[in-house]
């Protein structure tokens, strides 16, 4: 007869097989995210049936409890290749292989530019978190019971600064935007990208030169205008949402706006791009939009008509960051007149009648209510019955709160939308229930409907 738990040990061999072979697969960047998830269900079988054998073993002494380091086989791929020991913080070097932090970092103190591993030389000393192995290894540990604590803290980057490498790097990648190699090009923009999005002092570098951000975009403004047909789709993705990640530091949002070429960047962005390309220029000039002086220029640019061909188009992910930008530019009173003259009113109330994005396009309406215009669209295209549709339909009290806002600026002002509303009352009170139960300034709107119409009720019988 086989000893307890002997049929068990079996399994627990096979899953930390599979467990090696899919670290292996996950740094080698062979499969990515569903190696990463059949991982975790891997270190979650571990995890119970280590869980059974300590329920099993509860009578025994509590030292058999917790697995100790030395005695739990520790997969290669956890281990540092410097230091051997169990990774605390696993960081990738620029050929792409993982390291512990302090063990990398003191080979390169000591004056090595080679990766121990591959004794390539390194390209650059940045070392970028290898978040994936650090979550595989946390989970490992806590299956297995070791009790080594990883550190908790990422690579200390709070804004204080860059340090000498990464300056000499930052410096090095923008030389290469500005040379007339396009890989070099593409491969420098994509590093950018990814550097600034990761840490705020890569964003703030691009503030302490003016010649930063030029030679950043540079690859997007040819001499001959006939040549952007040739900027190759993902160096233009890269850059604009590098132009993104900048524009997302405080200081930077003034300079990057005011600097010359990057607007028409943008606005090409968002006529030629792909739609994450045209998704993230529309999402810098709503970040970039913070600052009044921003709105003023950007709203000159004629940014907003390309803004509402997007949502006009109606791809989800660009009508959401096109809305925002919008939004934030029509606050200024003078955009509000540019973006009427440049259409939205038809294109914003075509989109909410086809119900899309109603909450963020409601909101945009609401606002460029008092427009003429909008009196005129609403008329032709039927919007009070949709309106007052989304009142009876929708969950969201802001969004009652615009619609009603909407037809108490629009309706008061025109004769035939005012007969429009009072039949569409008469037939299903609508205005009537909202008055009772909406948001306090749903109920001022739609009181203020309701006294107009018992007001003009009055007129007529005395008449």
């Amino acid at each position: 007869m086989a000893k307890p738990g002997a049929s068990e040990a079996d399994p627990a061999g096979r899953l930390y097989k599979e467990l090696r072979k899919l670290v292996e697969a996950i740094v080698g960047a062979d499969d990515g995210v569903d190696a990463v998830d059949k991982a975790r269900d891997v270190l979650c079988a571990i995890r119970d049936l280590r869980t059974r054998r300590m329920q099993r073993s509860s009578s025994e002494t509590d030292m058999s409890v917790r697995v100790r380091p030395e005695s739990a086989s520790v997969p290669d791929e956890f281990k540092c290749p410097l230091s051997t020991e169990i990774m605390k913080d696993p960081v990738v070097v620029s050929t792409g292989q993982t390291y512990d932090r302090a063990s990398i970092q003191n080979w390169l103190k000591a004056g090595h530019r080679t990766c121990p591993r591959t004794q390539q030389v390194l390209s650059h000393a940045f070392l970028t978190p290898n978040l994936m192995v650090r979550d595989l290894i946390e989970k490992w540990c806590r299956s297995n019971g070791v009790m080594e604590s990883l550190e908790t803290s990422k690579r200390p980057d709070n804004g204080a600064g860059a340090n000498g490498a990464d300056r000499e790097h930052f410096v090095n990648l923008l030389r290469k935007m500005s040379c007339s190699s396009a890989n070099s090009q593409k491969e420098a923009a994509k590093e950018l990208r990814l550097l600034t999005k990761r840490l705020p002092s890569f964003r703030a570098l691009f503030g302490e030169s003016l010649d930063s951000i030029p030679q950043l975009v540079s690859p997007l403004c040819p001499k001959n205008p006939g040549d952007s047909r040739s900027i190759h789709p993902d160096l233009q993705e890269d850059v604009i949402t590098t132009v993104l990640n900048l524009s997302i530091h405080d200081s930077n949002k003034k300079l990057v706006a005011e600097t010359p070429k990057v607007m028409s960047v943008l606005l090409d962005a968002l006529q030629s791009g792909t739609i994450e390309t045209r998704s993230n220029a529309a999402a810098a000039l709503f970040t970039l939009s913070a600052l009044d002086s921003n709105k003023v220029l950007i709203g000159k640019s004629g940014a907003l008509e390309y803004l509402i061909n997007l949502i006009e188009e109606g791809e989800p992910l660009a009508m959401k960051d096109a809305a925002s930008a919008i939004f934030n530019l029509c606050i200024l009173h003078d955009n509000r007149a540019i973006a009427v003259r440049d259409g939205a009113i038809r294109v914003i109330l075509k989109q909410i009648m086809n119900r899309v994005h109603v909450d963020e396009l409601v909101a945009i309406l609401a606002m460029l209510a008092s427009h003429p215009k909008v009196a005129e669209e609403m008329e032709d295209l039927g919007g009070v019955p949709c309106l007052l549709d989304i009142i009876r339909e929708s969950p969201c009290n802001h969004n009652k709160e615009n619609c009603i806002a909407i037809l108490h600026t629009v309706c008061l002002s025109d004769r035939s939308l005012w007969r429009e509303l009072k039949e569409e009352e008469n037939a299903r009170a609508t205005i009537s229930h909202l008055a009772q139960s909406g948001t306090s300034r749903a109920k001022r709107k739609a009181n203020s409907i309701l006294s107009r119409m018992n007001r003009t009720v009055n007129i007529t019988h005395t008449a």
